[in-house]
């Protein structure tokens, strides 16, 4: 009889356990989730996959996780690494050497190059250009992150980066180079 005391107490106390570990870890998913929300918040929201991840969201997930570091956000650069640091803790640091800097600027169209593949549309993580297959696309430029996503896959090379803000448009004859250096053609 006194064992059968003793097993029913030991499975009393590892239910305990359990149950108090269960509500721990529950404890735990929570505060990373809250974590992670805060830590996205303060992220630009350009989604340009500078910092290695798919986007801000998945970005935040890691360095709240502890898999990357805080200072991999080139479009943030260093007011959200010293805003990261402070919400979490950490020291401030520069930009990680393997995140390309990026200049501020917005994406533009050559109308007379644009053949209408649509490819830029499918990889505009911002929905910032528009246009029908086979026609002319457009940058709607409020909502241009610059993140240069739409670059290398135009196969026409139609795309350009303008640096911000958009002062000018190409005409014919005129290279975007010459827009930037802020000459006449």
């Amino acid at each position: 009889m006194s064992i059968l005391i003793a097993i029913l107490l030991l499975a009393l106390l590892a239910a305990a356990a359990a149950g108090g570990l269960a509500m721990a870890t529950s404890s735990q998913s929570r505060d990373k989730a809250i974590l992670t929300q805060q830590v996205d918040a303060v992220l630009p929201q350009t989604q340009c996959t500078r910092c290695g991840f798919s986007g801000c969201l998945p970005y935040a997930k890691a360095i709240v996780e502890g898999l990357a570091d805080i200072n991999r956000c080139p479009p943030g650069g260093e007011a959200t690494i010293a805003e990261l640091a402070l919400l979490l803790g950490k020291p401030v640091k520069p930009l990680a050497l393997d995140c390309l800097p990026m200049a501020p600027g917005v994406a533009g169209i050559i109308e007379e190059l644009c053949i209408g593949c649509a490819r830029c549309i499918k990889v505009c993580p911002v929905d910032a250009i528009i246009g029908a297959p086979r026609q002319m696309h457009t940058v709607i430029k409020s909502a241009c992150t610059g993140c240069e996503l739409c670059l290398p896959v135009c196969p026409t090379d139609c795309i350009v980066m303008y640096t911000a803000p958009l002062l000018t448009t190409l005409q014919p004859g005129q290279s975007a180079s010459t827009i930037s250096a802020g000459l006449s053609p």
